[in-house]
């Protein structure tokens, strides 16, 4: 019999008043403290840019691993070590936790708010639950996956074994690397498919018709608009012997096109979705970022070696890019758009480079900034106000060696309409970061530190909120501001922080009654 425990907190008047706030991104990283409780590192830490290029990847950080997911009523929260999946209720803050499967890795909900996926990697299976009723469907996948992708419309999930993920030293019998499953959330049906070898990448296209599943040699087209999948293999790499490792796919919002980019290639392969056929764009030399802009119009590339961006038009990629020359003295290879397109930041992480450059794109102009150390990931708020870097802990070669820095962790908050900016030193690595929809707030939290990290982007201002645990997650609240730390305590807690109010309250132990049969 499936087992639920309740537990409901009565918060003040000014935690339960929602407001008008957009939601916060969820986040989440990793902490362990008794109860009195980013993709991105440092690149190739602590080389040098250099006239060849030969540096390591540049490895964009979304700083998370265990996603809460949202409907417009509930957060669910995955709690692995305890293999249950917590839900709260927005705004009474009534939680229910709900045991899954094995080892829970991530949990999505469906864009109809109607069902949270559970994907449980010890046992190898998906938990499909009712988001109201809490019923659950349990579709058993195959082994050694560990990775899920949701579809936009939420009826597909795509489990896979992500290569670039770390081994987590499963042993048993026979095992695939080119098998993955691919779930109906409605019907509960089951399809395996064989695709490239190692997979590495899984996207839709915008309408859910397509899933587009990427390994160095093949982008596998899985076309899910009838009763069964059906995949159609692509070769993408020119030497199939000895292929460039594929780095990232980028989907053209009608679904027409799709981008790939593979490391030290320099082209990226054009793949037109409708005829499968494959094209290459040549580029500068060793292209090492690829991204869409906001409104879906131009497909940047960085070209890390030959210091350009070649920007293509998304509708006629054929025809010939824009090309701009960086700053000379710049090592750069990485592009991230502020959400309004009017700016970019460009950037490296694969070198401890202690600046960065702005791409006004209504001017072309390029400006090259100073920072107080090298970037382990960069975030730009929803607003396009603010720019949030994290430091890596590495220095840059010829830094003071007695500044308050040096050797410490640290961040920076910018303003992007003056650019003055506030640099923090930080006492451990930071390991989750959030920030509001609507660009007043961010949050984050540090490894081993029991400190919720409150942004005010529109002073600047930093404030430290003491918890009572280790935060697991950071998130928002639904249809409010309010922060939200998951905290990794045995009977469960969580802690939530209004901003406006500067109020704190918290919940222990609504895990406490799991076993009790409701």
């Amino acid at each position: 019999m499936r087992r639920i425990s309740v537990l409901t907190l009565g918060l003040s008047t000014a935690l339960l008043a929602c407001s008008d706030s957009n939601l916060i991104r969820d986040a989440d990283g990793a902490y362990d403290e008794s109860d009195t409780g980013a993709s991105d590192d440092t690149g190739a830490a602590g080389e040098s840019p250099d006239d060849d290029d030969d540096g390591a990847s540049e490895r964009e950080d979304d700083f998370i691993k265990l996603l809460p997911a949202t409907t417009n009523q509930y957060i669910f929260v995955v709690n692995s070590a305890r293999d249950t999946v917590s839900r709260v209720s927005v705004p009474s803050l009534q939680v229910l936790t709900v045991e899954v499967g094995s080892r829970p890795k991530v949990v999505r909900t469906t864009a109809d708010n109607q069902r949270a996926i559970v994907f449980n990697e010890g046992s190898d299976d998906l938990t499909i639950l009712n988001a109201e009723t809490l019923e659950a469907t349990v579709v058993q996948v195959l082994p050694y996956l560990n990775a899920m992708v949701l579809s936009d419309d939420g009826v597909w999930a795509v489990v896979y074994r992500d290569s670039d993920e770390e081994d987590d030293g499963s042993t048993g019998g026979a095992q695939s690397f080119n098998e993955l499953s691919i779930v109906n959330t409605v019907t509960g049906d089951h399809f395996s498919e064989v695709v490239g070898f190692k997979p590495r990448q899984v996207k839709f296209t915008e309408d859910s018709s397509r899933a587009l599943v990427v390994s160095d040699e093949y982008l596998s087209v899985i076309d899910l608009s009838g009763e069964d999948p059906e995949v159609q293999v692509v070769e993408i790499a020119e030497d199939l012997l000895d292929p460039p490792p594929a780095e990232e796919i980028e989907v053209s919002p009608d679904g027409a096109y799709a981008f790939l980019r593979q490391f030290g290639e320099d082209s990226i392969a054009l793949v037109d979705l409708n005829t499968l056929t494959v094209d290459r764009l040549p580029t500068g030399q060793n292209p090492t970022d690829l991204d869409l802009s906001p409104d879906g119009a131009s497909a940047v590339v960085v070209s890390r070696g030959s210091n350009e961006l070649y920007v293509f038009d998304v509708e006629n990629p054929y025809g010939d890019p824009e090309v701009i020359a960086l700053p000379s003295e710049e090592f750069i290879g990485s592009v991230q758009f502020s959400p309004d397109n009017t700016k970019a930041m460009l950037y490296t992480t694969a070198a401890l480079v202690d600046h960065y450059t702005t791409w006004d794109l209504a001017t072309g102009e390029l400006t090259v900034r100073p920072l107080i150390k090298p970037i382990q990931s960069v975030n730009v708020t929803p607003d396009g106000g603010a720019l949030v870097v994290f430091h890596t802990e590495a220095d840059a070669e010829g830094a003071d060696t007695t500044g308050e820095f040096y050797g410490e962790w640290a961040m920076s908050m910018i303003s992007l309409t003056d650019f003055r900016r506030n640099a923090i030193l930080l006492s451990a690595e930071p390991t989750a970061y959030a920030d509001s929809l609507d660009g007043r707030w961010g949050f984050f939290v540090m490894e081993d530190k029991p400190f919720l990290e409150v942004l005010d982007y529109d002073n600047l201002g930093l404030t430290e909120i003491k918890l009572r645990s280790n935060p697991v997650h950071v998130g928002v609240l639904t249809g409010t501001s309010y922060a939200y730390v998951n905290q990794d305590h045995e009977l469960g807690r969580l802690s939530f922080y209004d901003p406006d109010a500067e109020l704190l309250e918290t919940i222990t132990g609504f895990e406490l009654n799991s076993g009790i049969e409701h």
